[in-house]
């Protein structure tokens, strides 16, 4: 029912996030402020002075992170959602919901606790996660997710993706998505055993062991140095694990992927599959001998967290066997079989610069996608669709030069780029035009990439 004309249709209230959020965000905080002082700051002020001075810092991080939560609030105006924040500084934002890609739930491991959860919102171009949600409670996050998507036409109204913390389907209900895969957790803890660092962790415990029997005194801080030593040992592969732990994906009604994971941080993403701009497949060394690989999607919008391994792509396939690959590979991208994948090799005097690999370098173009291969030790490919490119570049070196060589690069919206390696140059211009022209054609048939 439409409004007469002449009245206004009354604007949202303004909304602010749970009212744990204080303690969540103080949490986080004072773990952070005790992690900064040094157990040689605590041998030299004593337990008692350090413990008051963490009792202080913790009512000053709760005190500013409740003013932070009474000033913060976010609703939904038209096709914008406005988040307002600061009590000196005023901050307000508007996120035109039109060029929203994707909004994704977090549940840390507090959050799991408490029942709540956080949203991200990314947007087309944005370098870095805009205006994070943190927190609600599940059952309001995934509204307010759904209702976002909804807007910003990426969701049919009245129809919610399922999300994590949702109640699960009845039995005997029919399932609102299509699984289709489910990593074995058995998998992932032995691919990080199959790594550079967990070979070398034992000489690592080792060393610190050592070092720790060669002291003269045993003292509180001498042990607890030795153990944050050996956390840092361990800490790598461990991290991995709890990031793709219970690793499921989907499609949902939709079409859309729809990828949960994680331990002590879950994370739910629905990945609407034309964004994917790229997908690259690594088979590390000694992954190999399991006949293991992992795939990764390159994706317009986001923006992942910086620093890390997960800016503009995220997983697809954490760790499985070849034939899981492409079954999958075929699913994101119909018609590409990475089992016939053909590529061919640079000239022979490449050589000069990649006297070992280069047998392992070739570049490929199939009806469907531009395919890249490199890598001696860990063997890489990468499968660019022609519709995803944005830009196709022709670059050389000065060593390129002397050897008429020159390396072509597919560029997308993701950030990743396809390249070609150490071409002959004639090859070069060659592949490019051939390139910007099934780019052209690719998108003449309605298949446009997402742009940045």
């Amino acid at each position: 029912m439409t409004s007469p004309p002449g009245l206004l249709t009354p604007e949202e209230p303004r909304r602010r996030l749970h009212p744990l959020s204080p303690l969540l965000h103080g949490a986080k905080s004072i773990a952070v402020v005790v992690a900064a002082l040094s157990w040689q700051t605590l041998s030299q002020v004593g337990l008692e002075r350090f413990a008051l001075v963490v009792l202080v810092l913790a009512l000053g991080v709760v005190v500013f992170s409740l003013v932070g939560w009474l000033t913060t609030g976010y609703h939904v105006v038209g096709r914008e959602l406005r988040i307002s924040d600061g009590l000196i500084w005023r901050r307000n934002r508007a996120i035109p919901l039109e060029r929203l890609q994707a909004v994704e739930l977090r549940r840390p491991l507090l959050a799991q606790l408490t029942g709540l959860a956080e949203l991200r919102l990314e947007v087309v171009g944005g370098g870095k996660t805009e205006a994070p949600l943190a927190y609600l409670t599940v059952r309001d996050a995934a509204a307010l997710r759904e209702r976002l998507l909804a807007l910003a036409g990426r969701t049919p109204v009245g129809e919610a993706p399922a999300d994590i913390g949702a109640p699960a389907a009845a039995p005997g209900a029919p399932t609102l998505e299509r699984p289709l895969l489910r990593v074995e957790n058995r998998h992932l803890v032995i691919s990080q055993l199959l790594t550079p660092q967990a070979f070398f962790l034992p000489i690592g415990i080792a060393f610190v062991i050592t070092q720790t029997l060669l002291e003269a005194q045993w003292t509180f801080v001498g042990i607890a140095s030795t153990m944050t030593a050996m956390a840092g040992v361990l800490l790598q592969p461990v991290r991995r694990v709890l990031q793709d732990w219970d690793f499921r994906l989907a499609r949902d009604p939709g079409g859309r992927l729809v990828v949960r994971y994680g331990l002590l941080e879950t994370r739910s993403q629905v990945v609407p599959v034309n964004r994917v701009q790229s997908i690259g497949v690594t088979w590390p060394l000694l992954w190999r001998v399991q006949k293991w690989l992992h795939l990764r999607l390159d994706i317009a919008g986001y923006a992942g967290e910086p620093g890390r391994d997960s800016k503009r792509s995220d997983r697809l396939l954490p760790v499985g066997e070849f034939g899981t690959a492409r079954a999958l590979v075929w699913d994101v991208l119909p018609g590409v079989d990475l089992a016939t994948l053909a590529t061919t090799p640079p000239p022979a005097r490449a050589r000069w610069l990649h006297p070992f690999a280069l047998r392992y370098l070739g570049a490929g173009l199939t009806p469907e996608v531009f395919v890249t291969r490199w890598g001696l030790l860990t063997r890489e490919m990468s499968l660019v669709p022609y519709a995803r490119l944005q830009s196709v570049r022709v670059l050389q070196g000065p060593l390129q030069r002397a050897l008429g060589l020159a390396t072509v690069y597919a560029d997308t919206a993701g950030g990743r780029s396809g390249q070609a390696r150490d071409r002959d140059l004639a090859e070069a211009w060659a592949l490019a035009e051939q390139l910007a022209v099934r780019a052209r054609l690719a998108r003449s048939h309605g298949d446009a990439p997402a742009r940045p």
